[in-house]
């Protein structure tokens, strides 16, 4: 594995700059101006309040990837004694550094900081790409889980 190091980002445009990179390259689309603005909106309130936390991994001086944590609370429950939440999102690294060991490092550091929040629950999603790089690092197949996929308003 290359000699990663991490570096919070903070910046609304650094942040703006990832996340468009990573809906190009892992939603196969380009975002739309509304999309990118409301991306704008949730940095500039999540940021903010400290239940998002995004870092950018550097091998050498190059940026080669990303990750990030959004933090939520919900009822405890025995699976999750503290309520607290961690789901890590917007995990990317660009394509001429994968098979380095680079993914795996962000999810570690994102689990680990997650942790050191009290987070008894860490959760994603993932690409099928993907899936053997968070089974390796103990993320399982949650069973029972649905999605709601009716995006339009509808009256029952």
């Amino acid at each position: 594995m290359n000699n990663v190091t991490f570096r919070q980002v903070i910046v609304i445009p650094t942040l703006l700059h990832w996340r468009k990179e990573v809906i190009e390259n892992v939603f196969g689309i380009i975002p739309s101006k509304a999309l990118l603005a409301a991306n704008r909106r949730y940095y500039q309130q999540h940021i903010a309040d400290g239940s998002h936390i995004a870092i950018v991994a550097v091998v050498g001086s190059l940026d080669v990837g990303c990750g990030a944590i959004c933090l939520s609370e919900e009822l405890p429950s025995p699976d999750n004694p503290s309520g607290r939440c961690a789901y890590l999102m917007n995990i990317y690294v660009r394509a001429e550094h994968r098979g380095h060991g680079i993914g795996h490092a962000i999810v570690r550091w994102l689990v680990t900081k997650a942790r050191e929040l009290g987070c008894d629950k860490i959760y994603l999603e993932t690409t099928d790409g993907a899936r053997s790089l968070y089974k390796s690092i103990g993320f399982e197949e949650l069973h029972g889980i649905m999605k709601y996929a009716d995006i339009q308003n509808r009256e029952s």
